[in-house]
C-alpha cells in the first residue's frame, strides 16, 4: 500500500479534477443536448418515469414496476437504508424509464443523475467493452486472460496523476509479473494496465487515454481519468453510464454478445483456481470480460455489473432487457484514495441494486 498523498498533493489532486471536470462537464451538456438515448432525470427523492416509448414485455405493468422499484429505494429497513444517500435509475435501450434521488434520513437529496463522481472499478467494464469494440468481437486469446483477471500481473497498487499508461506499468511493481499467478483469478488492476500497455495505450495520459476509449465507445460516452488507470481512474455520471449500459443493450456495441462470456470462478473458497475476490466469500460469482457475473447459486439472478469500491453500481439484467445504475461516492475507511479497491462500499450498492432490479422485473417491492 502506498502512503496517502501529502496535504499539498492532495491539493494538487483536487486542482487536476477540478480543471478536468470542467471539461468533463462541458462533454456531459453536450452529450446530454446530443442524444446517446437519453429519456429525462425522472423524479427526485419520490423517483418517476422518463424517456422510454412501448410498454415493456411480461405481465407487469409499467408503472408497477416503477412504484415497485421506488418504494424499495426509498425503504428504511431494506439494504438501501444504509447506503444513504444515492441516486438511482433503471431503464431500457429505449432510455430512462424510472429514477429518484434518495437523500439521507432527514436531509435533501445529494446525488442525482448529473452528479460527477469517481466510480472506481465501475471503469472496469468500459475498458472491457472497448476491447471487444477494438476487436469487432473476436477477443484474443491473451485479451481473455488479461480481461478476466488470470494474467499473472498482480502486484498492482496505484498510477500517479501525471503518469502515462507505460508509467503507471512501470511504477513501483506494477508491472512485475508474477508466474505462481498465472491462469488463477486475481482481482487487480495490474491486468488491465498491463493489457492496454501490450495494445497501443502506453503513451496516453489522462487526457489521451480518454479520448482514445471513446474512440471506440462513441464520444456520447463523456469520461475523464484522474490517473491513467484502466481498471479504476474514470470519473463520470449516472447520466453518461447510462448512455453506455443503453448502446449495450441496443446491440450498438458488441459487448452485448460479450456479455458472461469466458467466465471464470472467483471465490478463493469454492473455486482452486481463484487466488483472491473483493465479493465477500459468501458469495461465489464469475467474472467475465471486465464485468461481474452474479450468479451464486443460492443468492445470484445471473446479472452482469461492475461495482466500484466507492458505491458506483452498474448493472444489466440477465434476459439483456433492462439496466440500473446506484450511484454514489462514499470514501470512508479508504486508506488509499488511489486504490479502487481498498474499500467495500460497492458490495453495499450491488445489495441495494439487486433489490432494485428484484422489484422492477417482478413488480413488487422489496
Amino acid at each position: 500500500m502506498n502512503p496517502i498523498p501529502t496535504a499539498a498533493g492532495s491539493r494538487e489532486m483536487k486542482a487536476r479534477l477540478a480543471s478536468a471536470g470542467a471539461a468533463l462537464g462541458l462533454a456531459l451538456s453536450v452529450a446530454a443536448c446530443g442524444g446517446g438515448g437519453g429519456g429525462d432525470s425522472g423524479g427526485g427523492a419520490g423517483g418517476g418515469s422518463g424517456g422510454g416509448g412501448s410498454e415493456p414485455p411480461g405481465n407487469v405493468s409499467l408503472q408497477t414496476r416503477i412504484d415497485a422499484a421506488t418504494a424499495t429505494a426509498q425503504n428504511t429497513g431494506n439494504a438501501c437504508a444504509p447506503i444513504q444517500p444515492f441516486y438511482w435509475e433503471v431503464g431500457d435501450q429505449t432510455g430512462r424509464l424510472a429514477s429518484g434521488s434518495v437523500p439521507p434520513a432527514g436531509g435533501n437529496p445529494v446525488y442525482t443523475s448529473s452528479t460527477v463522481m469517481a466510480i472506481a472499478s465501475a471503469s472496469k467494464w468500459l475498458y472491457g467493452a472497448y476491447v471487444v469494440q477494438m476487436r469487432q468481437g473476436q477477443l484474443t486469446g491473451d485479451d481473455v486472460k488479461f480481461l478476466t483477471f488470470e494474467s499473472g500481473y498482480t502486484n498492482f497498487t496505484r498510477c500517479l496523476p501525471s503518469q502515462t499508461v507505460d508509467g503507471c506499468v512501470a511504477y513501483q511493481n506494477n508491472g512485475v509479473y508474477t508466474a505462481a499467478n498465472d491462469g488463477y483469478f486475481s482481482y487487480g488492476g495490474g491486468h488491465m494496465e498491463k493489457h492496454a500497455s501490450l495494445n497501443g495505450l502506453g503513451p496516453t495520459d489522462n487526457a489521451s487515454l480518454a479520448a482514445a476509449i471513446q474512440s471506440q465507445l462513441g464520444t456520447d460516452v463523456a469520461i475523464a481519468y484522474s490517473q491513467p488507470q484502466l481498471a479504476g481512474g474514470v470519473y463520470t455520471s449516472a447520466d453518461v453510464y447510462g448512455v453506455f449500459l443503453r448502446k449495450i443493450l441496443s446491440g450498438a456495441l458488441q459487448m452485448k454478445a460479450a456479455l458472461g462470456t469466458h467466465a471464470v470462478c472467483t471465490n478463493p473458497a469454492t473455486c482452486p483456481t481463484a487466488r483472491n475476490t473483493p465479493v465477500p466469500q459468501t458469495e461465489s460469482y464469475h467474472y467475465s470480460i471486465g464485468h461481474w457475473v452474479e450468479d451464486d447459486p443460492v443468492n445470484g439472478d445471473g446479472a452482469f455489473s461492475s461495482a466500484g469500491a466507492f458505491g458506483f453500481y452498474p448493472w444489466i439484467d440477465a434476459s439483456k432487457t433492462w439496466y440500473g445504475i446506484v450511484a454514489r461516492k462514499d470514501s470512508s475507511g479508504t486508506q488509499d484514495p488511489g486504490d479502487p479497491d481498498s474499500a467495500g462500499h460497492g458490495f453495499a450498492s450491488l445489495q441495494c441494486g439487486a433489490l432494485i432490479r428484484a422489484a422492477w422485473i417482478q413488480g413488487v417491492a422489496r
